[in-house]
């Protein structure tokens, strides 16, 4: 554990998800097989369709509407609503493809293998204050064993703008009835976390698991409050 700011006392803990409390890499990999395969095997239209297909899609409505990206999930159920117009699906048919891609998605996405000491370590803090997830991803808490730690979850796109934005955070801090600095947030990400967390009002805890260099990092703009190499750290905090 390393201190590069002064800590003030806090009252609750907010947590990025992703990468944060488990690895990501692994079940995104997966999923993006899965849906492939799914796709292909859909109709017959699809069955030469390769990453580099769908990924046209996804700039096709990117560009269509700049501002989707901070809904990953809608983002993703428009890029299959093209899909299936530009292959000349009907609507009817386009509604009913769309719900079962993002169904094969859903299931996928939501295979995330928490290790256990992720779940001994916000048992422990959910003891001691109010716990809250902040996520730009799509991953359901409830699905894979985490949402009973928190008080609630945000969502970048339901909730607001997706982090580094201040939007999620200042909700956090406005549902929990908490002045914004006596919140700390954890994350791995230098800039979506640690950055849009400290430019927020909050105090900003960065986990290092890859074991990087804060100071060679071109992300790390901004210095975290603290940095942790493990989750279990935390539990020294309260």
């Amino acid at each position: 554990m390393r201190f590069y700011r002064p800590i003030a006392p806090f009252a609750a803990m907010t947590f990025d998800l992703d990468d944060t409390l488990y690895d990501n890499h692994p079940v995104i990999d997966k999923t993006e097989k899965e849906v492939l395969c799914f796709i292909r095997q859909y109709d017959a239209k699809f069955g030469h369709f390769e990453h580099e297909d769908l990924y046209l899609y996804r700039q096709a409505v990117l560009e269509r509407e700049p501002d989707i990206y901070h809904d990953v999930t809608s983002w993703r159920r428009q890029s299959a609503e093209l899909m299936f117009t530009h292959q000349g699906f009907n609507d009817e048919e386009t509604v009913r493809g769309t719900n079962e891609i993002m169904s094969c998605f859903t299931y996928w996405r939501n295979q995330i293998a928490v290790p256990e000491s992720t779940h001994n370590t916000l048992s422990i803090l959910a003891e001691q204050m109010p716990l809250v997830a902040i996520t730009n991803g799509n991953a359901e808490p409830a699905a894979c064993g985490l949402a009973h730690y928190f008080e609630f979850v945000l969502k970048a796109g339901i909730d607001g703008r997706s982090k580094p934005y201040p939007d999620m955070y200042q909700l956090a801090a406005e549902r929990l009835n908490l002045p914004i600095n006596q919140i700390l947030h954890v994350g791995d990400n230098l800039n979506t976390d640690v950055e849009g967390a400290l430019c927020s009002g909050m105090q900003a805890c960065w986990i290092n698991i890859e074991n990087k260099n804060l100071m060679q990092e071109p992300e790390g703009r901004l210095v975290p409050h603290i940095e942790i190499s493990d989750l279990a750290s935390l539990v020294a905090l309260i």
